[in-house]
């Protein structure tokens, strides 16, 4: 009896054991990616703290072109106190880029940003990539650069770099 209870706990446990290390496809996980990046711009739009640090890695850090650095909880302060005002934080239809390798993936895309901060409208484009790793909880933001603002002429080219 214990040796039947044995092996049927054996065979479930290995069953879990590969279905927790099972693979999606490269392509599933780009278009997983994909989407979680613009369920990201969706809640930084929204200030949506609570989707933010879903997905925000805990060792978060965005690079600004400028050379300004923010960790998580610089963004997740910010989207709670409800800094800017976003009216647009869209990426521009047919810019973004998903690769990736293994456990690691980058978004590229041009985002188009209208906001008001501290009072003052403002507008720009700007290129972003955005680095993404597998955990065990799923994939999560880990990285992020942001260009400088760019000029009208390159922000109406939609060509992904």
């Amino acid at each position: 009896m214990h040796a039947r209870l044995f092996s049927a706990l054996f065979a479930a446990s290995t069953a879990l054991a590969a279905a927790g290390t099972a693979r999606s496809s490269p392509e599933d996980d780009r278009q997983t990616v994909a989407a979680i990046d613009i369920e990201y711009q969706e809640a930084v739009k929204r200030n949506d703290a609570d989707t933010m640090a879903r997905i925000l890695h805990e060792n978060f850090v965005l690079v600004l072109g400028n050379g300004t650095v923010y960790k998580r909880e610089d963004l997740l302060d910010s989207a709670r106190k409800k800094h800017i005002d976003y009216e647009k934080q869209d990426e521009d239809p047919g810019t973004q880029t998903v690769r990736v390798w293994g456990d690691t993936a980058v978004v590229t895309a041009r985002l188009w940003l209208k906001y008001t901060s501290e009072g003052k409208a403002s507008e720009r484009r700007l290129w972003f990539s955005d680095t993404y790793v597998r955990t065990a909880d799923g994939w999560r933001y880990v990285f992020g650069q942001a260009s400088l603002s760019l000029p009208n002429e390159a922000a109406k080219s939609a060509q992904s770099p």
